[in-house]
């Protein structure tokens, strides 16, 4: 009689287990997205500066990210100030709990950084308050406050919990979210000085977008 209980919970929790794993991926019913081409090279005072090659990860951080992504896009920005700003850009189709984003934290600290003053924030744009995380990554001399941000599906959310239950709302209905990693940064010793300067960036950055790709880049807000 044991054996038949067991046997029937058995059954019951893989098909349970087949009934709640998502398969329904959201990026195949949205418009294909390139990020070469949404991304402009030149906008407001800002145009892609060719001397500058932001950081490059190893080989096997490499192989990790390229399991996660479908598409990164990696570009130095200039303005007539001299001021400069690494963006990097990664998009996954499939943002499931097995395959979430690799945030900056861990890849800077992969890459021999030394990562600290983590912090969570917000940046008030016309569109929306984005919510967005901040932190320092240092090595020799080198400083680089960041800023970055996390879309999963149609929401911009913090990493870590809110991410989580961002997922677990789409894995519920049945659907796979897609979901983009921004990242902002620049090389400066004034931590508040070079967060201005990113704000900038960004501002002028989401003002120059369409509507439809500005969502997904940073979500769509309520009204």
């Amino acid at each position: 009689m044991t054996s038949i209980v067991l046997g029937v919970l058995m059954l019951s929790s893989s098909v349970l287990t087949r009934i709640l794993i998502p398969t329904n991926k959201i990026a195949d019913q949205r418009d294909s997205i390139t990020l070469e081409t949404v991304i402009p090279q030149k906008f407001g005072d800002w145009h892609i500066d060719q001397s500058i090659i932001p950081l490059q990860v190893d080989t096997e951080t490499q192989a990790k990210l390229d399991k996660i992504y479908n598409q990164t896009l990696v570009r130095t920005y200039v303005n007539s100030n001299g001021e400069r700003i690494m963006l990097s850009i990664a998009y996954g189709g499939d943002q499931s709990d097995n395959l979430a984003v690799h945030k900056p934290e861990v890849c800077y600290y992969a890459q021999g950084f030394e990562v600290n003053k983590i912090l969570s924030d917000e940046l008030a744009t016309e569109y929306g308050i984005l919510p967005i995380r901040r932190l320092l990554a240092t090595k020799g001399n080198r400083n680089e406050p960041i800023t970055y941000w996390v879309t999963i599906g149609d929401k911009a959310v913090m990493p870590g919990i809110e991410q989580k239950l961002q997922q677990l709302r789409y894995g519920l209905t049945g659907n796979v979210p897609d979901g983009m990693l921004v990242r902002v940064s620049s090389i400066s010793s004034d931590e508040n000085t070079a967060y201005r300067l990113q704000n900038r960036f960004i501002q002028d950055l989401l003002s120059m977008i369409d509507i439809s790709n500005r969502i997904r880049l940073i979500g769509a807000f309520e009204t």
